[in-house]
């Protein structure tokens, strides 16, 4: 069952019950984007079809109108390329933003998967960058960053930075623009918006060991487990009181901390090791509470924001550059795709719920996007019934293909695909992942490190 008339294309199958027709309607009349009249595309329909085109990245706005209007009684034709554009052009990024800030945090802070440590939520943050093509306006708004060893980069450059639930990898809060700026000035402007706030404990590499970046976290009331880096450029950390743990305590500016350093050894079974040596700083201070080799294995979950830009970046736009053309429509585009990608994230968050003990990791995006593809096509489930099941089609495919347990590997950080096939210089480097056995020394100030 679906909409009736010229708004019948307007769906996403199944998850149109997590992103419903009242839902869009309220962020539209909110922003200013409902029409005065009923058009041939309504602007109801447009936010789907921008949420649609997420998913089917691969695809033309024609070829993912065809897909949404696949199983109508009745298909509408589909439009011209330049009605499409002028009409997303009509609707703005306005709806699109305010779309993704009523999803945003959702699927983070209502489950009991997500990741707490110290009764404080488990989140990561990181930039990461999209390619958008290379017009002259887009050129105009995000210019291609410097120059390197490899020679100019091929596209015009979207800096994102967020904040991501380690526990379900749902996105708190993000922002983005040109590439031009900064990763720390971003990151400043989600704190100060409220992205990170007190009862959550942040993780962040060693871009984020910086007195300001610090300072505006402690000012938050948010709490903080970072990489610092070490040698002469480093932050200076002299120790003020060596704690039981092998831990001590120092300063950042006026913000007393507690440093970590330890040593981080993996061994696979046919002998191969590797070895690092790690300081972190965090504002858990009573070792009793966040003991220090129980922070050194939670920094780990640092990477689940990595996992999160690939699936952004690899699993839905496939390695892709976005398809706008406009710097307003760049900023639609990317705004209707973390709202895509929040709808997915919900929708499993929700099955994982129904299988108490399992944990988030066990869920295939892949396969949680396939399934949604499936049900746009299909025209599935669009309204729900008078009861309501969180599961759905798409979160029984998920359960029903659950990852095996996450299990700790070690693997060479190399290049994986070379950049011109003349200068790849990894072609015999040992590509295998192999399971191992991680080894943690902390290491106190009169130790060796």
């Amino acid at each position: 069952m679906s909409a009736p008339g010229a708004f019948a294309p307007g769906h996403l199958g199944e998850l149109t019950q997590t992103v419903p027709f009242e839902m869009v309607d309220e962020v539209l009349a909110g922003c200013g984007g409902l029409e005065q009249r009923v058009r041939l595309l309504p602007s109801r329909v447009v936010v789907y079809l921008l949420l649609a085109g997420a998913l089917f990245a691969g695809q033309g706005w024609g070829q993912v109108w065809a897909r949404l209007t696949a199983s109508l009684p009745d298909p509408p034709p589909v439009p011209a390329g330049a009605s499409i554009t002028e009409a997303m052009r009509r609707v703005g990024p306005g709806p699109l933003q305010g779309l993704f800030d009523v999803l945003k945090g959702a699927a983070a802070t209502t489950t009991r998967q997500a990741a707490w440590f110290a009764g404080r939520l488990v989140v990561a943050i990181d930039g990461t960058s999209l390619a958008v093509p290379d017009s002259p306006a887009n050129l105009a708004a995000f210019p291609k960053p410097a120059a390197g060893p490899n020679g100019q980069a091929g596209y015009p450059m979207v800096r994102l930075v967020a904040v991501v639930a380690c526990g379900t990898r749902s996105v708190i809060e993000a922002v983005f623009g040109t590439d031009a700026v900064g990763e720390l000035t971003y990151a400043a402007r989600l704190v100060a918006g409220g992205g990170v706030r007190a009862g959550m404990l942040l993780l962040g590499d060693r871009n984020f060991a910086t007195r300001p970046f610090t300072a505006a976290l402690a000012r938050a009331g948010a709490d903080f487990l970072i990489r610092v880096k070490t040698g002469n450029k480093a932050l200076k950390l002299p120790a003020t009181t060596l704690l039981p743990d092998g831990s001590y305590l120092s300063r950042i500016g006026d913000l007393t901390v507690r440093v970590i350093d330890a040593q981080v050894q993996a061994v696979a079974a046919d002998g191969v090791a590797r070895a690092g040596t790690y300081r972190l700083v965090t504002t858990l201070l009573d070792p009793g509470q966040a003991p220090a080799l129980a922070l050194v294995r939670l920094y780990h979950q640092r990477w689940e924001i990595e996992t999160t830009y690939y699936e952004l970046k690899s699993t839905i736009l496939g390695g892709r550059v976005l398809r706008a053309r406009h710097p307003d429509a760049v900023v639609q585009e990317t705004w209707a795709l973390l709202a895509a990608y929040q709808v997915l994230r919900t929708a499993m968050a929700d099955a994982v719920l129904t299988r108490p003990g399992v944990d988030p990791d066990r869920a295939s995006f892949t396969i949680a996007l396939r399934a949604a593809k499936d049900q746009i096509v299909r025209a599935a489930e669009i309204l729900t019934g008078t009861v309501v099941d969180l599961v759905g089609t798409i979160g029984h495919a998920v359960l029903d293909r659950l990852l095996p347990a996450r299990r700790p590997r070690i693997r060479a950080r190399i290049i994986k695909r070379a950049i011109s096939k003349y200068r790849a210089k990894t072609r015999d480097a040992d590509r295998r992942s192999r399971p191992i056995t991680i080894t943690t020394t902390v290491l106190t100030p009169t130790d060796d490190a």
